[in-house]
């Protein structure tokens, strides 16, 4: 049977309706009024082989804060539902991944332990010649991307490791250009959650000394 889970959420900010197939083929049907978060999610269905379909209807004559958390904690919750008991399940999964100039590395544990690690910055370096090479010294170069705030990468990366409570890693191993580097982040958590759900037939049970996650 399909891994699937339809989730609602309405509050006073955001009413957001998804539904989320694990075992899909990669068919999105997206709006939340954010033009480069429909993007990155379509890249996230996409590259992850689900099928998401997502309506969300924020507040964003405030700001995108409250639509893309909300949609993160939603998210998250329709992936801790459709993986269900974790039976069977790699529990586990990685992927490094490139975007032309940009490297980012993302490793997941679904060990129903929420935990973020967000690690991209770069440090800018001199070395003897006085020459300056620049790096990579803020989260993302540009304060924008298209109509999204960058700040809320981490914030919707947050909001869905902990409503999925799963342990999650990204961190930007090169990078520059902030679209390049925000597209990773999603393809490289898209093929990491699919490799950590995939079933492997030598595990019989739950992958943990505990009997549960």
């Amino acid at each position: 049977m399909a891994r699937e889970a339809l989730i609602e959420r309405n509050t006073k900010e955001t009413q957001i309706r998804l539904q989320l197939n694990i075992d899909g083929t990669g068919s999105s049907d997206i709006d939340t009024g954010i033009g480069f978060f429909d993007h990155m999610l379509d890249g996230f269905t996409r590259h992850g082989l689900y099928d998401l379909t997502l309506r969300v209807h924020g507040d964003l004559n405030v700001d995108d804060h409250h639509t893309i958390e909300d949609t993160g904690i939603v998210l998250g919750n329709a992936i801790r539902e459709a993986v269900g008991d974790k039976k069977g399940i790699k529990r586990y999964g990685s992927c490094i991944l490139p975007m032309d100039e940009a490297l980012v590395l993302t490793a997941i544990d679904l060990s129903g332990r929420p935990y973020l690690v967000f690690d991209c910055d770069l440090l800018c370096a001199v070395d003897l010649s006085g020459r300056p090479y620049l790096g990579w010294d803020a989260e993302f170069s540009t304060e924008k991307i298209g109509d999204m705030a960058t700040e809320m990468v981490k914030e919707f990366f947050y909001a869905v490791s902990y409503s999925a409570a799963m342990n999650l890693h990204i961190k930007v191993l090169s990078g520059g250009n902030s679209h390049h580097v925000a597209e990773a982040m999603f393809k490289s958590f898209a093929k990491a959650l699919d490799a950590a759900t995939q079933y492997d037939s030598r595990i019989t049970d739950v992958l943990s000394t505990k009997g549960s996650l």
